[in-house]
């Protein structure tokens, strides 16, 4: 790490670390808050940066950090002069009364308003996430530059989403898409989108392949086209599990781990591979002639895993943006795509859609045990919308099995972008279709 500067600062100063990919932990830090760290190597390579060290003190951003002074002095920023090729570290630490930022590569730096004084909420007591409106004023500022440069792709449209994963997670079938999307249309529930997610296929590594318990997924993506929507798909192109019959068939495609799920070690696929590529483009052919025009692209941290590639001139960020951008010319330009745990900067540019924080809930959690851990990132990555794409909150459970559903709502209602809800529409009560009537409809709680 190189120090790159030190900022004079007030008792009210605050610092925005941008994560690496959605899961990361993202918001606004303040002197004594401490800020995530991996307590393990999964975790690591799932939610922080694959081969990057954490910072043991202060606040670390992958591509993006900002310092505001909290004295109404201009907000300094610290990113990336190029995201499409590299994204570097960019850690503050407080000393004295100065905020020191150093960095382990080329960064650009310039500051961003001024004179906006303290605001509503301001002060000791706000906690990680709770930036002030100089640093909200501020951050919407980088976004826009950030867009601007890297031609984001912005729409005015929202899709509105009914998604199968928190209600059937892996056990869907064929037969529970189509009985959701009879009841929407007798509810008469504005949605765009019937979104099928993890579950439909036989895996990673055969992501066309159908499991037979699912059924047809054309016949079933014909309902959908067919009733006056979208079909999406959920796929997770860039990762593979090392035991995977793509795996075994073809090591020279992979390069470093990536986890673990669905049972298995996870490792990322060389983008750069011919066979690779030829392999991504047999797959999205297929989706795309099904009739699937929306993709949710899920665990794409894994294209841009350390590891040896084929092209040894190509960086891991480089690799995979040449991955996201073969899926975008495959698919069309009017397919809708949708990143998750994917690395933020490198996609902007790339993708209509972002989830902007981790999963609501993961299968075993139903009732909400685990809490509502997407929240601080949620509301500290609000300013994307609109400037690097639509952000995805996550979505909506509605149902009254879910123990936290008013309190996520109240996220949800509050969060800019994509509106979408993920129950059996038969085992909402009227409190939860009214829920779901007014996030689709826009009114507020």
């Amino acid at each position: 790490m190189t120090v790159i500067d030190e900022v004079p600062v007030s008792s009210r100063a605050q610092v925005y670390a941008e994560g690496w990919q959605s899961w990361s932990p993202t918001g606004w830090y303040r002197r004594d808050d401490v800020a995530p760290r991996p307590a393990q190597t999964w975790e690591h390579l799932m939610r922080f940066r694959p081969g990057a060290s954490v910072a043991a003190h202060g606040a670390q951003g992958e591509g993006l950090l900002l310092v505001d002074p909290g004295d109404g002095s201009a907000a300094r920023v610290y990113c990336a002069v190029d995201a499409t090729v590299a994204v570097p570290s960019i850690r503050a630490t407080w000393r004295d009364e100065h905020v020191v930022v150093d960095a382990t590569g080329a960064v650009r730096c310039w500051e961003v308003g001024g004179d906006a004084g303290p605001g509503p909420g301001d002060g000791a007591g706000a906690g990680a996430g709770a930036g002030t409106n100089a640093g909200a004023a501020a951050l919407a500022a980088v976004g826009a530059r950030i867009g601007a440069a890297a031609g984001a792709r912005t729409t005015a449209v929202v899709p509105r989403v009914w998604c199968t994963w928190y209600r059937y997670f892996e056990a869907v079938t064929a037969a529970d898409v189509r009985e959701n999307l009879r009841a929407i249309d007798a509810l008469r529930l504005p949605v765009d989108v019937i979104q099928i997610d993890d579950g439909w296929s036989l895996g990673t590594g055969e992501w066309t392949a159908p499991k037979p318990a699912f059924g047809s997924l054309g016949a079933t993506v014909d309902a959908i086209r067919h009733s006056g929507r979208r079909a999406g798909l959920w796929l997770a192109p860039f990762t593979v599990g090392a035991s995977s019959g793509l795996a075994r068939r073809h090591p020279d495609w992979l390069t470093g781990p990536a986890g673990r799920n669905w049972g298995d070690d996870l490792v990322g696929l060389d983008l750069t591979h011919p066979g690779v590529s030829e392999y991504l483009t047999e797959v999205f052919t297929c989706v795309r002639d099904t009739g699937v025009d929306y993709l949710k692209l899920d665990f794409l941290y894994g294209g841009a895993v350390p590891g040896v590639r084929r092209d040894r001139d190509a960086s891991a960020i480089s690799a995979y943006r040449r991955g996201l951008q073969l899926i975008r010319e495959v698919m069309g330009e009017g397919a809708y795509l949708l990143g998750c745990g994917a690395p933020l900067l490198p996609s902007v540019g790339l993708v209509d859609a972002m989830r902007i924080s981790p999963d609501t809930f993961h299968e075993g959690g139903e009732d909400g045990p685990q809490g509502l851990r997407g929240r601080t990132s949620l509301r500290a990555r609000a300013w994307q919308h609109g400037r690097l794409w639509t952000t995805d909150p996550d979505c909506l459970v509605a149902r009254p099995q879910f123990a936290l559903r008013e309190e996520w709502a109240r996220e949800v209602f509050a969060a800019p972008g994509v509106r979408g809800f993920s129950d059996r529409i038969d085992e909402l009560d009227e409190r939860g279709i009214r829920l779901v009537r007014q996030l689709l409809q826009g009114a507020p709680e």
